[in-house]
This record gives C-alpha cells, sequence and structure tokens, in this order.
C-alpha cells in the first residue's frame, strides 16, 4: 500500500444524506481514482458517512475494479481464530483487505481517534464531512469524568490532526 494512491474517509456519525452530497461524493471520489491515480481507499466504522462512502467507492469498483477498499479495524485485533470465522469472513466479502494497526492495541478509549490517525498517515488525501459548527451530543457522565462532555467531536480531532499532518482534505461538507 502507498500513501501516494491511498485516500481515507472519516466524518460526523450523523449526517443528512441528500442527492447533492451523494453526487458530489460519487464525483469527488471518482476525480480521486481518475486524475489522481488513488487506488486504494482506507476505511472505518461508526459513522453514517463512512458508509455512505462504502456505497459510492463499492459503485465505482465496478467501473474501476483494481480499486481496494481496505477495512482498518479499531475492535476486534484478533480474527484469525476459530471464533472468529464468520466476523472474518463477513468482511472478506465486503472488502479486498482488513488489518488492526499496531498501534490502536492498548488504546483504551482512544482507540477510534488512534485508529483515525493511523489512515490519516497512511493517506495522501483525506475525504471528510466535518461541519466545525458540530456540537456532540452530551454523553454520560460519571465520577471519574473531569467533564460531563466532550468538547471535540471525534471527527473535529481528526479534522486537526490531518491538518497538522499537511494531509490534502477534501470536505464535503463545506462544498453542500
Amino acid at each position: 500500500m502507498s500513501k501516494e494512491n491511498t485516500a481515507c474517509f472519516f466524518g460526523h456519525r450523523k449526517i443528512d444524506t441528500s442527492d447533492k452530497l451523494k453526487t458530489i461524493l460519487y464525483e469527488e471520489i471518482e476525480k480521486l481514482i481518475t486524475v489522481d491515480g488513488i487506488n486504494t481507499f482506507l476505511f472505518g466504522s461508526k459513522s453514517q458517512f463512512d458508509d455512505l462512502c462504502y456505497k459510492i467507492v463499492s459503485e465505482l469498483k465496478g467501473k474501476y475494479p483494481d480499486i481496494r477498499r481496505i477495512y482498518v479495524r479499531a475492535e476486534s485485533e484478533y480474527i484469525d481464530g476459530e471464533g472468529s470465522r464468520a466476523y472474518r469472513e463477513g468482511l472478506m466479502e465486503l472488502y479486498e483487505h482488513t488489518y488492526y494497526p499496531e498501534s490502536v492495541s492498548g488504546a483504551g478509549k482512544a482507540v477510534y481517534v488512534k485508529r483515525n490517525q493511523h489512515m490519516i498517515d497512511e493517506s495522501a488525501v483525506c475525504v471528510v464531512y466535518y461541519d466545525e459548527s458540530y456540537a456532540p451530543s452530551r454523553r454520560k457522565h460519571s465520577r471519574r469524568d473531569l467533564f460531563d462532555y466532550q468538547p471535540t467531536s471525534g471527527t473535529g480531532v481528526a479534522y486537526k490532526y490531518a491538518e497538522r499532518k499537511k494531509r490534502r482534505i477534501i470536505n464535503i461538507y463545506s462544498m453542500l
């Protein structure tokens, strides 16, 4: 996997899935393939945006069969055992490859942040759905928490990381 030919996706868990969004996203992803030579797409999980991107890349795979869809796991570190066979086989029906980054192991509550950072590190381009005014919903308060809310969304954390790493960022939200 070459970073120069790789793009990743991340975005808010909930998005407004409009026809305009689908059209813009399809056009941007197709440009990445045909103009920029992107042939590998890294996917995470846990968001409607990731799901939509997966559907579009899968549709484009019919037109461009050499592109690869890779699922970067933030859970299920080991899927080679007999008990994980169905999970592994299910993933391999959807993706050309899957792996669990070493940097995610032992990350605890930061597992998704670490996974997103890994995907950004391995990509030349980040296709995102990031609304700067998005305020994550309040989370449950526990006695161990210093705050009863998360001030920045996970997408915001990933976006700022991609900026610091000087990745090319295509913010689909800003095109709507």
